[in-house]
């Protein structure tokens, strides 16, 4: 097993900020880009939308993230989700093959 090393919150600061850049950014991708993605699959596959266009797609979307709609709230966050998940897989792979590597020496 590692050492505990010292926190330097220098360090932690830094890592705190672009973690939390990385969570806005992504989460503007959720809010804005994603949304329009889904309205152009949605009009190409099931045809135009109940109501005016992108626009009234987006107000019941908006309206939906505001009353906590678990699915609504899921795609929006569902970019950072997805790279955090993606971030924990590769570290378990990563840690798998150091135990491996350690248990053939």
């Amino acid at each position: 097993m590692r050492d505990k090393m010292p926190v330097n919150p220098d360090s932690l600061k830094k890592t705190a900020t672009k973690e939390f850049a990385l969570f806005l950014s992504l989460l503007f991708f959720g809010l804005l880009i994603l949304p329009f993605a889904v309205y152009i699959v949605g009009k190409s596959v099931f045809g135009e939308y109940g109501g005016t266009g992108f626009s009234a797609f987006y107000g019941t979307l908006h309206g939906a993230i505001w009353n906590g709609e678990p699915a609504v709230l899921f795609l929006v966050l569902s970019p950072y989700l997805i790279w955090q998940l993606t971030r924990l897989t590769i570290r378990g792979f990563r840690l798998t093959w150091r135990r491996r590597q350690q248990a053939r020496t």
